[in-house]
């Protein structure tokens, strides 16, 4: 069987970003000018880039969402863009996940985040997922707390989940949450990467990692710590592909190939609308070409143009372009 789509499961959640006047001192009232809310997490918006390049591409969500309206907004952003959401259930037990995001009039962003059901997330959710879909993709490690706990067999529960998502025939993608200086890292990501076909991650999550400094003195990316945590990555159990991305670039390598950089096609800070999203954007490319089996450089060149669509746009979604005008935008930046 001709095995075809993409699951993408994990974190759901709910951003509602606020434009604030000031940061207000503490105990003081600051007045909000402008409200909207949007989908976040790595699914959702992995799902949704991928649906908005209208390939016809099957996909399908799995996740956890409360009786709430927050739940209510998921679910019907799932059924606008033609997402199977069979497998996203819903709990009286903790409300949707949510952040509450305040933006002053520098660009600056805080966050105030609500973990709710998303710690709830567990085994049992990925049970009779569809055998006809061809990846399966699970975003973020170190934010699901029921699947970051340990397991006696396979280390943790995640990476049980994703040995079982192999098992199954599914080809497995992961991604991290951005956690300066977090502990957990290293106990955490191992015991996954051997039951992996895919990693993307940005530069911070690879130094937390491997250790190495991703930047140099001049803040310019180094290129030579990011090739070798790369190398590090694949060693350490990865089957298929390892891609580091930042700002300027990507470093992506093959198992038993010699890796290569990719320049992006960079953006001026004053182009740049929104940052939000944009790593999931550029999974959602690669993830693509994967599918697709399209060579790694131009699996990641397609993955650097629904990164920079994303940035021009402030959330995670709106910014999404078709797979034509993406792949005009990759001609022009050939």
């Amino acid at each position: 069987m001709d095995r075809k789509g993409v699951i993408a499961a994990g974190n759901m959640l709910v951003d509602h970003v606020h434009q604030i006047v000031q940061w207000p001192e503490r105990g003081w009232l600051a007045e909000i000018t402008h409200s909207e809310r949007s989908t976040g997490g790595a699914p959702l918006n992995v799902l949704l880039t991928l649906a908005k390049m209208h390939t016809g591409m099957p996909l399908q969500a799995v996740g956890l969402v409360g009786e709430d309206s927050d739940g209510d907004y998921i679910m019907a952003m799932l059924e606008q863009y033609h997402v199977n959401r069979q497998h996203v259930q819903r709990t009286h037990a903790a409300p949707t996940s949510m952040s509450q995001v305040m933006t002053d009039p520098t660009g600056q962003r805080t966050f105030f985040h609500s973990p709710g059901a998303n710690r709830l997330l567990d085994l049992p959710a990925f049970e009779r997922l569809d055998s006809s879909m061809k990846i399966f993709h699970l975003g973020y490690l170190l934010l699901l707390d029921s699947l970051d706990m340990p397991d006696e067999t396979f280390g943790t529960r995640s990476a049980r989940l994703l040995a079982q998502m192999r098992e199954q025939g599914y080809e497995t993608s992961l991604d991290l949450v951005s956690r300066k200086g977090d502990p957990r890292y290293q106990p955490l990501v191992l015991p996954c990467l051997k039951h992996l076909d895919y990693l993307v991650i940005n530069e911070l999550e690879a130094g937390e990692f491997s250790g190495l400094e991703m930047r140099t003195a001049d803040d310019g990316p180094h290129i030579d710590n990011i090739s070798c945590a790369a190398a590090k990555l694949l060693a350490a159990g990865v089957k298929q592909r390892v891609v580091i991305h930042c700002p300027e670039g990507a470093w992506g390598e093959a198992a038993g190939q010699a890796g290569e950089w990719i320049p992006s096609r960079m953006l001026s800070q004053a182009e740049i609308i929104g940052s939000v999203g944009a790593g999931d954007a550029f999974c959602a490319g690669f993830l693509y070409g994967c599918h697709e089996a399209w060579p790694l450089q131009a699996s990641v060149r397609l993955a650097h143009a629904c990164a920079r669509a994303s940035l021009l746009c402030a959330n995670a979604i709106d910014g999404a372009k078709t797979l034509e005008a993406l792949q005009q935008e990759m001609d022009l930046s050939a």
